[in-house]
């Protein structure tokens, strides 16, 4: 694997990882913390920060490591991403609470598995 790809990999981990750490170091429920008014940009913006790296390695056609990713899964964080970006003041929270609840630990757990 290139030091790219890595690199690209464990920026994706960073920003998962900063979005446990906000989430956990409030003693908050994910609830809560999505409608705080400090913390909601920062998990938001961390998605974003996913979302564009994945981008990245789709367009340096680095498909042997999307191929590790369910497809829908990677769709679903690049349409977030665009959701978020351009129709910021009435993004979801629900879909940002299930985000953070059930896809982002499969994405953690998978690019955990590849770094290995």
């Amino acid at each position: 694997m290139s030091k790219a790809i890595m690199v690209r990999l464990k920026k994706i981990l960073q920003a998962i990882e900063d979005i446990e750490f906000i989430v956990n170091s409030k003693d908050i429920k994910v609830t809560k913390a999505i409608n705080d008014k400090l913390i909601k940009p920062a998990i938001r913006m961390n998605i974003i920060r996913i979302a564009e790296q994945f981008n990245k390695l789709k367009n340096e056609n680095e498909f042997e490591i999307l191929e590790h990713f369910d497809k829908k899964d990677l769709q679903g964080i690049s349409a977030l991403r665009n959701y978020i970006a351009h129709d910021y003041d009435s993004t979801d929270d629900n879909i940002i609470e299930d985000v953070i609840r059930y896809n982002l630990p499969n994405l953690k757990k998978r690019v955990l598995e590849i770094i290995k």
